[in-house]
């Protein structure tokens, strides 16, 4: 039973006391000695956090040191005197892919070409399939989704060599349409996947309330159920943003010398350089092409977690 003493001067019981009224054997704070079990959890997050984290600090302080402090050799781990921004400088507007001198700022336009209506166009089709499949039961939509749950578990390049010869027989290979495509053919069967678990596990009746209210598919889908998956929307952003900006073999293969993403373009900067190799300007493009999966991360990933938990795993 809660006494006088166990409440705070705000008129509550002091934390614990109110567990304490129902179990008088409850504990009120989690024990403080040291366990073998605690100090292996804490060496594991902590060893987990610096398998991470080093190769992002090496590739930071490298690339603000200059050759000379590189080639005196002291050390991976060893600060930069001082803050050198040339390298990054020099990555972003005259670092050579190839016989292209103009930095890897070619990359990243082209990746924001590919990036941006591959994005629209995949969620908008999947948000629309999911839709669909959830709320629409037509005659073989169950057949069509467990083709498009096929094809998001077979590996991506068992498709390469047929696609290669569809889109050359097209006049769609190597160009920017035919990326584009390649990446919205790609990201739809999980996304598709995600909008439907959400999508199912709203209430039927919703959709039965709108419907005898007189909306039609579209504006149900529009009005209602698009505002209320923004959670997923958001998640589908996190993928498609961070897959296809991450994408090496997709851009090879299909993007043409005019369009090669980012990611392409560093392995040109590191491979193609003559004479003395510059590991600065190297580490340098490297983080510069990290940055937009980076800063989505850091922006965007709680959002991410309660995407999944409004419904990306529920099914």
């Amino acid at each position: 039973m809660t006494t006088v003493t166990d409440i705070d001067p705000g008129g509550r019981p002091r934390r614990g006391e109110h567990r304490r009224a129902h179990n008088p054997n409850a504990v009120g704070r989690r024990p403080s000695e040291v366990t073998a079990g605690r100090i292996g959890l804490y060496a594991f997050l902590i060893f987990t956090a610096a398998f991470f984290i080093l190769p992002l600090f090496v590739m930071i302080i490298t690339s603000l040191k200059t050759m000379d402090e590189i080639r005196a050799g002291s050390g991976i781990l060893a600060l930069p005197r001082g803050l050198n921004f040339d390298a990054w400088v020099k990555a972003w507007t005259s670092a050579c892919t190839g016989l292209n001198c103009e930095g890897i700022q070619v990359g990243f336009v082209n990746s924001m070409k590919i990036l941006i209506p591959s994005t629209i166009l995949s969620i908008s089709l999947a948000a629309w399939t999911g839709y669909m499949l959830t709320f629409w039961r037509a005659k073989g939509s169950t057949i069509l989704f467990a083709v498009l749950m096929v094809g998001a578990f077979i590996p991506f390049q068992v498709f390469i060599y047929p696609l290669v010869r569809v889109f050359a027989s097209v006049g769609l290979f190597g160009t920017l349409p035919g990326i584009i495509i390649v990446h919205t053919i790609f990201g739809l069967p999980v996304l598709t996947l995600l909008f439907r678990n959400f999508f199912g596990s709203l209430p039927i009746d919703l959709f039965k309330a709108s419907r005898v209210d007189g909306a039609n598919i579209p504006q149900i889908f529009w009005h209602i159920m698009l505002p209320m998956a923004t959670p997923m929307l958001v998640v589908a952003v996190i993928l498609q943003v961070t897959g296809i900006w991450n994408d090496f073999i997709l851009g090879t293969v299909f993007a043409g010398l005019d369009n090669l993403p980012m990611t392409v373009q560093l392995n040109n900067i590191v491979n193609s350089t003559t004479g003395e190799k510059e590991y600065n300007v190297n580490m340098a493009a490297t983080m510069i092409t990290a940055l937009v999966p980076l800063v989505v991360y850091f922006f965007s990933g709680r959002y991410f977690v309660r995407g999944i938990a409004a419904g990306a795993v529920k099914g």
